[in-house]
């Protein structure tokens, strides 16, 4: 027999965390990271359908912060002008109280897109997105499906 499912078990973004390089992110307004998979197409003979082979994957997400500091610019600015793109752990906790348990994924090697320097506009509050792209995760934990 089937588990009852209730709303108290979806899990709220509240309780996520950041760490960048072993290090916090207090300032984090959101995190995602996803694979895009990549197919081509494989025509059937003999069917008017045409199915797919998988060819590999890429990684991507975005980090979106509160503007409450210099971060990005500390970590990235002299190593971009020295013609080096870092690459970064990026780790994400979601542990929900209320839920059947809890996520834990580390991106092994993240590297930004972009770097914002200057970003402000007069009664809003400050937000820094930073883009990145990767190729490598590890699953530490995850919420089991019943």
């Amino acid at each position: 027999m089937a588990t009852a499912f209730h709303g108290e078990k979806v899990m709220s973004g509240t309780f996520g965390e950041v760490w960048l390089d072993g290090k916090l992110v207090a300032e984090a307004l959101s995190m995602e990271a996803k694979i895009e998979i990549e197919k081509e197409d494989v025509p059937l003979a003999g069917k008017f359908a045409t199915d797919s082979k998988f060819m590999g994957y890429k990684g991507s997400g975005t980090l979106k912060m509160h503007k409450a500091n210099s971060r990005m610019i500390t970590l990235l600015s002299d190593q971009i002008k020295k013609g080096i793109n870092p690459r970064f752990m990026i780790m994400s906790k979601l542990k929900d109280p209320a839920a059947d348990g809890g996520e834990v994924i580390t991106i092994k090697d993240a590297c930004f897109n972009d770097l914002s320097l200057v970003n402000w506009e007069l009664k809003k509050k400050g937000e820094i997105e930073a883009p990145f792209t990767f190729t490598d995760w590890t699953v530490q934990d995850f919420v089991k499906v019943d």
